[in-house]
Order: C-alpha cells, then structure tokens, then sequence
C-alpha cells in the first residue's frame, strides 16, 4: 500500500478544505446527538420492533459514517484539485460510495471495502441500511458502470485512494470502538426501519454540513470527534431539535389559560384537553368559529409537557390561511413557553418568516433578517431558512402540501418524514372531496401513526365516508356506516378508533339561518341582491365559485353606478381572490378583515360590499351581515356561512337575523351531465390526463345541496350539520338521486366515481413505499408532476426589478394559477407600467395586473 500525501477532503470552498473524516464526524455526531432525543429514540425503536441498545446505536453511526465515503473516489476529489491534475470524469460520490461495497468491487481486489470494514458491516447490519445511508442527498440511486473504475492513485496528485481508505479505516476503529466488539445481535432490517434511518441520517448530513456549527479543519486531528459531539449538541439544541429545556420550562403550564388566557375551555375545547395522551389520532368535528385552533395548541401542549413529542407542525389547505394562522399560533407558543419561547416558523415557499421577523433570500442559500439576530437566534431559524428544512422546527405553521411531500417519491421525502415524526401534525379543514390528497394524506398518517407520531385533524363538515377513510385501521375498515347511523352521530363530537366522544357543557351559540334559493347565477342578480342590502346597511359578503364569476360581479356592481358601496382598498375598490402578488394579497386580508371585522368599532358604519372566491371561506376571522354564494357542495356552503353572524354583534335593521342567498344555474344541474363546467359546477374531460378536471366535480353533492336549500327555508346550525352533510353526500343518497334521475345522472356519476377511483390509485403509485425494502426502492421521475398535482399555485414569475402594484405597493414577482399550463419562465421579465396596471409577456401570453386581480389577455 502506498502513502496519500493528499488528505481527502469532504467538505471544501474552493480555497479551504475540511477534512473527509472530519466531515464524517461532523454528520456522526449530529446522527447521534438526534438519536439521543428521547422522542427520536422512540421513534427508531418503533420503527425497528425492539428497543436499540448502546451498542446498536454505536453501529449505526459507524454506517452513517460511511455516509460520505465514496469522496475518496479520484474522481470525486478532482474538484477540489487544480487544473491538469486529472483529465477523467468527475465522480458523483453517493454511487461511488455503493460501488465500493458491491460484491464485483473494483478497488484493487476489495481493498478499500476491506479498510472499511465490510467484513463488520456484513455481520451487523443487511444492505439496506447501507443503502439508505448513500441515499442522504434526498433520493435512492443506481450505481452505474463508472462509479466502479479508476479507483487508482494519482501520483500527480499525490492522492491514492487506498491509502486514504486505510487512515478512515483506522480512525474509525479509534473513534468508534464499542461498534467492533463481537457481541451483540444484528441491527433491524424492519423495512420502515431503514427509510427512517435514511431520513435520520439526511437531517444530521444537513446539520454536519452547516459551516457555521462545524468549521473547515483541514488536517486529520485524532481528537476531533470529541470535539464534533460537542458541538453537535449544542447545534440540535440551538436548532430546536433537543426540546428538553422547553419541555422543562412548560411543565405544570400546560393548561388552556397559557393557550388562550382570560378565557374559559369550551366543550369542544375541555373535551380535547382532557383527552387521553396515549391516543394517536383524534378528530375533532365542531362548527366554524367554535375554537379548534386553541383545542389542537392545548392538545400540543399537553403532549409536549409529557414528552409524547418534539415539535408540532400545523397544517392548512391554502397559503393564504397558513399565513393567517401563523400569528395566532405564534402569540400562543409566546405565552405558552414563556420568555425563552421558540418562534413560529411559516412553511410557505416563498415566505421567511420566523416569529415576528421578516427575512431575504440572498445568494447562495444566505438569509438577511431584518432583526438582525445574534448567531444563536439566527440558528435557532435554520428551519425557517430551507423548505427543505421547514418540518425540522420546533413550531411550524404551513401548507399541508409540505407535509405530504414527506409521504411522496419526491427528493428530500425521507428526511422530511424523519422530521416529521417528532411533531403533533395538525391538518386543518380535512376532507375527503379529493380522492388523491385523501389518499396521500392517508397514507402519510399511516407511515406517521407507525412509528409512534401522534395527529389531530379537525374539520366543521366531514361527512361519515370522509371520517371512516380517516380512523380506518385498513382498507377494510373503510365502509361508511348506512345512512340512518350516519345521521345519528352526534355533532359536534370528537373520534379516535376506539369510538366517539361528545362535549360537555352548554350548546353552541344556535345560529337561525333563513336560506333563499335563487334559479340564477348571472352577475347582474348578485350585484343587485348585493347593492339591495349594501343600500340598507348591510356588510355582504359575496363568494362566487370562480374569479371569472368575481369579476364579472365586480363589474356589475360598479355598471350598476354602485362603486360607493365596494370595499375600498388603498382609495379604489378591490376584490378578493387568489390572482395577486403576495405583498397585495397580504395588504387585502388585512383590510378584509377590518371591513367586516367582528369588533363593532373597526367596521365601517355604513353599508359595504365584498366580492371574492374560495378564499373568503377559510382561515379569515370575518364576520358579515348578510351572504351571497353560489352553488356549491354541502360542506363547502357550511363553510361559506361560517363567515355570516359569526360573532353577536349589532345588525341593520333587516339583518337581525342571518340570511343566505344561494345562486344557482337557471334551468337547474342537468346540462353538466354531459359533462360541462360552467362557474365551478361539473367538469371537462382532460383527455391528456385521462381525468375529469373542475372545482366541484361532484354534482350529485350540489344538487342535493340545492334541494336542502329550496327544501329548508331555516338551517339551524350547528344542529343540522350533520344531517346537511350526510344528506347531501352519503352514498345512499346519492343512490336515491340516480334512482330518480335517470341514465344521465348515473352516467355522469360513474364517470366522477372512476375518476375518483383513477386518482386514488395514482396517488398510491407515487407514495413512498416505507415497508419495501429500501435497497429496492427507485423514485420515478415525475418529480414536478406530483408537485404540481399538490400545489394550489403555478409558476412564479419573476420582474426585472421593483415595481409599483395597482394598490400602491412594491412587488417583484407574481404567481400564476395552476391550471395555466405551460406558461413559465426562468428570467426577470420586463413590466410596462401602465396607468393603475401593469403589463408584461411570458412567451406568447400577454398579461395583465389591475385592482381586479391577474387577467391573461
């Protein structure tokens, strides 16, 4: 064996090198410092189906060790070299690093595999766990032809790869010794065990790699590991990772006066709280407006105090409604923890925000903090930095789609399902109207709930199909019960998979609601009903199913002569909907909520108007007089009127009672059997994707609907939500409706059932498959396709420079809808200013920015 006068290196800027073992000690250590955690530690021991003894953990570090080990490949230490020194390849070290272990090993007869020990990692451990410690740059991997050639030493260099293997052979055996002890039985190779451990080693890779925490030390120190556990530990606790300080500082307060203080539990709100640890999922049904965020934060809280878990990330279904939640949860960590209180990060793509504090991306992965923190409150943010990162925090408030990327082939999967696992995940406003989401979401709790994690999911509207998918131990268990028990469940209540239980205490505040359906949805009805009321007094809300349909009563209003009664926004009218740059879109949720305010002196004293979407219905704590919507399924419209008296406040004369109109299509739902989509209602075929596509494709659940609102003039709620529900979207019903309808109707149902069907079983193809072996597992590549199929939002486009929004403000970026394939790019584009709009040209499209939201011209 020759000498490598060239010490590997792992980590390097180009001028600096760390030292390969040193980096490898950097990951160690953290890999360590994780599975000390207590939460982590039962987490991996539920996974592997025994407990891990010291020894066991001794030996999955040596594996993670590994991690890196195909740097020692030429090929891969050629980037750091100047120019001549090697004129092949360069190498990719993950394949380098399987190469070196394959049974037709290329290097000089096995050497190198034998100075790292194979002969021990044989007898401890089976490939897998091999497998998923390569795998930590965030997907599994083939090893091609060349990662097994041209394993020879480069004199040039004076660099020999073998001679390198050797000294990270015998420093491993120094740092490491308990590992190679002969006692002890084989590692578990439990196939959810080894996806675990690769996401366990992804998240201590990412921290090892941090620079800040583990300087660049470029000659080999026999003493560094030392040194590396020591900052590993200081690093997961100023992360957030190591919750044992807080959990200290939350004992004894875990009560709901921490969480919302001044105030008393509700029924909801005492049944939650009291409910028992050791139960992993709970859902809780109540009524909009009856406390669900403060019941999960209290169920947090409780499981925090007791250790259960580390973290808690909750999850919503849009954007809009994280960024709305994210302050209320943060005001509540505040006083829940204390001085010392960890800041709530926001999970959205695109945002920096940890606590109250803004952040800028800068180049190269850097962020400015207008706070300008000291290092530990900037590493304390290391989350908040990285979506990738974003379920490592202690308190996370986000989309549910950064959840479910954790239960998807996608890049990054496994470390953030590792991640994940420590928390409370909440899944806000859960249903089961998508079948694909309700299959990845499922199956994301499945993986979850395996190993140990806890969830809580709320809804004010889940039907008991959508609830039997949810608690469903497998798919057998699926079967919604017949109507007549559907209709007996109590409501509001709340359900684990050993039963149900119904609050104690007084009754909701019973709202009356006086329903009215209206044969017609055209813009000029709805802008008169609106203008009618407005004239008296009223704060109407308006809440069409599309932005098309939103505008168009925009405009109607403003044809009408009736501009004085819209919503005024930065000294013009706006519109609520989801087609605004982010820095507007912010601004109208503030002014939303302060013109139908529920506090009688920030509303306005006269009579108004608001127009918008979907993204009236959730998350916005608004309360009007009086509410115009369209058509739309049960659960949907429930949500809708949650926005209408949702506080006791004084009303115009008229309004002292609240009423709802429901628009629906002249000539009533038959035409969009064909199928058809218009406002929202039916669909189109997407032959390319061999899919119904629409928003409410379910017309028998809007028809059915229409019937209770023509059939009920009075919805008292929240005592009628579940037989509103159950009727208008149980299979039995919906039976009943083809039984009467006829052959278009059941026609048109088939079609919705076998694209329900069609969506789950694609949605299963791409789920991570956590009890396959991992060594077996291959991720498709169809990465941007399952994002995409997630995501609420398009392509973000990007300006060449600030310019100034039709609300007066300064934007740089603009994100299209989803449904607008194909229009994207990668440059700043220029912006025409023109007067009150911008202007600007993506390809072929031209589009247009007023106050009436994003138009493609």
């Amino acid at each position: 064996m020759g000498s490598s006068n060239r010490p590997p290196w792992g980590k390097t800027d180009g001028n600096l090198i760390h030292h390969l073992a040193h980096h490898c000690a950097d990951v160690t250590a953290c890999f360590e410092a994780l599975a000390e955690l207590p939460v982590i530690r039962g987490r991996m021991e539920r996974a592997a189906g025994r407990a891990l003894s010291t020894l066991d953990i001794a030996r999955l570090a040596v594996i993670t060790f590994l991690h890196d080990c195909g740097k020692l490949h030429p090929g891969f230490q050629a980037k750091g070299w100047p120019e001549g020194w090697w004129w092949d390849f360069h190498q990719g070290h993950v394949e380098a690093g399987a190469a070196i272990f394959m049974r037709n090993r290329p290097d000089r007869d096995g050497q190198i595999a034998r100075n790292l020990h194979i002969e021990h990692l044989l007898r401890w451990a089976s490939s897998d766990l091999l497998a998923a410690a390569f795998a930590h740059h965030g997907r599994p991997f083939n090893v091609e032809p060349g990662a097994a050639k041209r394993w020879d030493a480069v004199p040039e260099a004076g660099y020999d790869p073998l001679a390198a293997s050797a000294e990270l052979g015998a420093i491993m055996k120094k740092w490491f010794g308990l590992a190679f002890t002969e006692s002890g039985t084989r590692l578990p190779d439990c196939p959810d065990f080894a996806h675990l451990f690769c996401g366990l080693v992804s998240l201590a890779d990412w921290l090892g790699s941090t620079r800040s925490i583990f300087p660049f030390v470029a000659v080999l120190d026999p003493f560094y590991m030392d040194k590396a556990r020591e900052k590993a530990r200081e690093a997961v606790r100023g992360i957030g990772l190591d919750t044992r300080h807080w959990q200290a500082a939350v004992a004894g307060r875990a009560e709901f006066e921490a969480i919302a203080p001044g105030r008393m539990p509700r029924p909801a709100q005492r049944l939650i709280g009291e409910w028992p640890l050791d139960d992993q999922l709970i859902i809780l049904e109540a009524e909009t407006g009856s406390g669900k965020t403060e019941a999960a934060l209290w169920r947090f809280a409780r499981l925090f105090e007791a250790g259960k878990v580390d973290s808690l990330y909750f999850a919503l279904p849009t954007r809009a409604a994280a960024k709305q939640i994210h302050g209320r949860v943060n005001e509540a960590i505040k006083r829940l923890f204390g001085e010392r209180a960890p800041e709530a990060i926001l999970a959205v793509p695109g945002y920096l925000r940890a606590g109250e504090a803004q952040g800028q991306a800068l180049p190269h992965f850097e962020v400015l903090w207008e706070d300008e923190p000291d290092e530990a409150k900037r590493l304390a943010r290391w989350a908040a930095e990285n979506a990738k990162r974003y379920l490592a925090a202690p308190i996370a408030v986000g989309t549910v789609d950064q959840a479910m990327l954790a239960a998807l082939t996608v890049k990054h999967a496994h470390l953030r399902s590792a991640a994940l696992s420590r928390s409370l995940l909440i899944i806000d406003e859960v249903h089961a109207s998508d079948r694909y989401m309700t299959e990845v979401q499922n199956h994301l709790l499945k993986t979850h709930l395996g190993r140990g994690g806890y969830a809580m999911l709320m809804s004010a509207t889940l039907g008991s199909q959508a609830r039997s998918i949810w608690l469903a131990r497998n798919r057998r268990e699926r079967a919604a019960p017949p109507l007549a028990q559907a209709l007996a469940a109590p409501y509001p209540a709340a359900w684990s998979r050993d039963g149900c239980r119904v609050p104690e205490g007084p009754a909701a505040r019973e709202k009356r609601v006086r329903m009215e359906l209206v044969n017609s949805w055209a813009a000029d009805m709805a802008a008169t009903r609106a203008i009618e009321a407005a004239r008296k007094g009223a704060k109407v809300l308006v809440i069409r199913n599309t932005v098309k349909a939103a505008r168009e009563t925009f405009e109607a209003v403003l044809q009408a002569g009736a501009e004085d009664c819209l919503w005024k926004v930065a000294k013009g009218p706006a519109l609520h909907h989801s087609r605004f740059a982010a820095e507007d879109r912010a601004l109208l949720d503030m002014e939303v909520e302060a013109a139908l305010s529920p506090q009688a002196d920030i509303r306005p004293h006269r009579g108004v108007i608001v127009i918008g979407t979907q993204t009236l219905e959730q998350s916005l704590d608004i309360c009007a007089d009086f509410l115009i919507t369209d058509l739309c399924p049960v659960d949907v419209l429930l949500q809708r009127i949650g926005r209408l008296h949702r506080h006791a406040l004084p009303r115009p004369e008229g309004f002292e009672a609240p009423q709802c109109v429901v628009l629906s299509p002249e000539g009533g739902l038959e035409r969009f059997t064909a199928p058809s989509f218009e406002n929202g209602l039916g669909g189109w075929e997407d032959r390319a994707l061999r899919t119904l596509q629409g928003v409410y494709t379910n017309l028998h659940a809007c028809e059915l609907t229409r019937r209770l609102a023509a059939e009920k003039e009075e919805w008292i709620i929240p005592q009628m939500n579940r037989a509103l529900v159950e009727l208008a979207t149980h299979e039995e019903a919906i039976e009943r409706l083809n039984a009467e309808l006829g052959e278009r109707w059941s026609a048109y149902w088939n079609t919705h059932y076998g694209n329900a069907v069609g969506m789950a079983q694609a949605a299963r193809m791409v789920c991570l498959p956590v009890n396959e072996p991992f060594s077996e597992l291959r991720f498709p590549d169809l990465e941007e396709k399952i994002r995409t199929r997630l995501g609420e939002e398009g392509a973000m486009i990007r300006f060449a420079g600030k310019v100034r929004s039709p609300f007066g403000l300064e934007i740089e970026s603009i994100t299209l809808p989803a449904h607008w394939r194909g229009v994207e790019s990668t440059d700043a584009l220029p912006v025409e200013q023109a007067e009150n709009a911008l202007r600007f040209r993506v390809g072929d499209s031209e589009f247009t920015y007023d106050r009436g939201g994003l138009s493609r011209l």
